[in-house]
Formats: C-alpha cells, structure tokens, sequence
C-alpha cells in the first residue's frame, strides 16, 4: 500500500487522480491524504512529538475527528509500503529566509526515503508552477525564474503566463482526450527533469543518473545558484513530473 501526502486539499490531489489513471496500473492500492497546511507547520509538528514521530502519527492527530479521516484505521508508517510528501517550497513564507532553509533541509534529510520514513518532493515556488508554461513544449522552461519579492503573487502569475486557461490539459482523461493529456505530462516531464539537471549540472538535458537530481542536491542548488545570491529567486519547477520519472525510470 501507498500513502501519499499532499500539502493542499484540491488541485494537488486532483493532479494525483489524473497520474494515476493515466500511468498507474488499475490494481494499485493507494490512500492520499492532505495535511492542510505548509511544510513548515509539518516541520514544526514532527519535532514536537520528538523521537519515534512519524508522518502518520502526524496526519492523525492533524485529521483527528474527521469523517473522512482515510488514516483512521492505520496506527504507524510501517503499514505502508511506500510513503510520498509533496509540499511547496514558499519562499514568500514570513519566517526568516535562514530559517525556510534550514528547516526544509532538515524534511529533505528526514524524508529521503519512500520506504522509510517516506520521500519529500518540493515544488518551487508552489503547485501552480505546474502550469507555468507556454504551449508545450516549452523550448525555453529551463530558463523561468521569479524573485522572491513577486512570490506571493504567483498563482497569478502563472495564470497569465499560461498557455492553458485550467488544468484540463493535464487533468481531463476522457477517452477521447486521454492519449492528448497523457503527451502533455510526458511534454512536463521532459521539461521538468531536463531542467532539474540545469539547475544541479548546468545541461538542459536528461541526467546521466537520477541521483543527479535528488531532491537534496535540487535544494542546495538552488540555494546556490538562485535564492542566495544577490537578486533572490526561485527556478521554477514542479515536483509531479520528477516524480515520475523517479518512480517509472
């Protein structure tokens, strides 16, 4: 069994329903559930219980008494067999840039592994950069960037930026649109994995191996390369497509 874990309770597990119905076979057994809030109240949650917290035992006591509780039977992560997190990077937050980083460096540290404790993939900025592109395939992704200062507005942004006016170019998986959505997240995916290699190896390419573009060595890069430096930003990138190339390479 697989859990997945979404920092929203909308477009990301919308964006989950039409992955695992376009790549997924049928006869996986999955439970997605929303934590409802950012990575850095997770972070704060996980360290107040202390030693022996794990991801469920969080969502748990975040989803205690509600109906549609999809944990409520399930004590620990051990009933999983793999776990996945998928939250935004929020450059904008109010807490100091310092300590963004270094509380997402820590998850990045704690969730490395989806057998584990479970495995954490960062959207930059947010989930909207999911369609920050023009019709694909977008020769020039690898090149989008936005300061930190324009963060907080970047739903908008990639709104206007957008070639497609809603998500059903990656959501809509009725028969006769099936195989045209299944090519665009293939479009995002090349896009996408390409571009994490530009960030960590300087190539727009597909890297030699996975581990080039592990989730630690995506942040630190871009910690190096974008956020600290002298004009602050964030590479755009979503973690959908990355994780699947991780998951079916």
């Amino acid at each position: 069994m697989i859990l997945f874990v979404f920092e929203g309770k909308e477009r990301e597990p919308q964006l989950y329903r039409a992955i695992e119905k376009l790549f997924f076979p049928k006869e996986t057994d999955a439970i997605v559930c929303s934590f409802g809030n950012n990575i850095y109240e997770l972070y704060k949650q996980i360290t107040r219980l202390g030693d022996g917290a794990d991801i469920v035992s969080v969502l748990r006591e975040q989803l205690e008494g509600q109906e549609d509780n999809p944990l409520k039977d399930i004590a620990t992560s051990s009933a999983f067999a793999e776990i996945y997190l998928f939250f935004d990077y929020d450059l904008h937050h109010h807490l100091p840039l310092d300590e963004i980083n270094r509380r997402l460096r820590e998850m990045l540290v704690m969730f490395c592994d989806e057998t584990t404790n479970g495995k954490l993939y960062i959207n930059y900025p947010m989930i909207e950069s999911i369609r920050h592109t023009k019709e694909l395939p977008d020769a020039n992704y690898y090149l989008y960037a936005i300061p930190k200062d324009q963060c907080g507005e970047f739903k908008h942004t990639a709104h206007d930026f957008s070639h497609y006016g809603s998500l059903d170019f990656l959501t809509d998986t009725r028969e006769r649109r099936i195989e045209t959505t299944k090519q665009n997240w293939q479009h995002l995916k090349d896009m996408n994995v390409c571009k994490a290699n530009y960030i960590c190896c300087d190539e727009n390419i597909y890297p030699e191996n996975k581990r080039n573009i592990a989730q630690q060595t995506i942040f630190e890069a871009q910690l190096q390369k974008y956020v600290n430096t002298e004009n602050c930003s964030v590479a755009i990138l979503n973690a959908f497509p990355i994780f699947l190339y991780d998951y079916f390479k």
